[in-house]
């Protein structure tokens, strides 16, 4: 069926230079998805840490 086909894509939207190889559009897109997860990790850690430190929180106030 004709209509099954996705369309073409348009390297203006895409953001990937016609020019470029599909392994250097890969590459590129892995880098920014490791990099995205990283900070996503990097964000949980520090909500983590801070619940941590606050169900651990002895101190007076004032300390």
């Amino acid at each position: 069926m004709e209509n099954d086909k996705e369309p073409p894509s348009d390297p203006a939207i895409d953001g990937v230079s016609p020019d470029a190889e599909p392994d250097d559009a890969r590459r590129k897109v892995d880098a920014v998805v490791m990099r995205i997860a990283r900070l996503i990790g990097r964000q949980m850690a520090r909500e983590t840490f801070q619940a941590q430190s606050a169900a651990n929180d002895n101190r007076r106030p004032g300390e």
